[in-house]
């Protein structure tokens, strides 16, 4: 089908590599161009080895699974007749051990606060049916094992 690329660049800078003490800020780049700092996620490696203002993996990995849900429920809400005008989501990534005692992200749960114009305005019933029909073509969302929970802001 199609290869997506990134290139991750970590360069040491620090003399404490063999004591731990060393920066894990690093750089994700990107076939368009698009460079993003990146580093450990700051509750697990505290500053000054990482930098909060940094993205870390588990905030991309809920971010992809929040982006793809997003794109692909704009598509089949296009293609049922709905206009979206606005689409916001306070994605959240849950970590917890698992029965080895590493911890993982159990859980993503995406919070879609969607608003619509024209005249054709989705019910309860049939925005959670979009919903669904988003989730199950998500390639992101198919592509995990963590447990995906969708539950709109309506």
């Amino acid at each position: 089908m199609s290869d997506h690329t990134a290139t991750i660049l970590w360069v040491r800078k620090d003399e404490g590599f063999l004591k731990s003490q060393y920066s894990r800020n690093h750089t994700w780049s990107f076939d368009g161009g698009l460079e993003v700092n990146a580093t450990a996620a700051p509750n697990v490696i505290p500053p000054p080895w990482t930098d909060p203002a940094h993205v870390d993996p588990e905030e991309a990995f809920v971010a992809s699974v929040s982006s793809c849900h997003m794109l692909t429920f704009l598509h089949v809400a296009s293609k049922a007749g709905f206009l979206v005008d606005r689409y916001e989501d306070k994605a959240v990534g849950t970590m917890a051990k698992n029965e080895k005692g590493v911890p993982w992200v159990k859980t993503i749960t995406l919070h879609p606060e969607i608003s619509y114009g024209g005249d054709k305005i989705p019910t309860a019933e049939e925005a959670g049916q979009l919903h669904h029909k988003a989730h199950d073509y998500c390639f992101i969302a198919n592509s995990v094992k963590s447990e995906v929970v969708v539950s709109p802001v309506v």
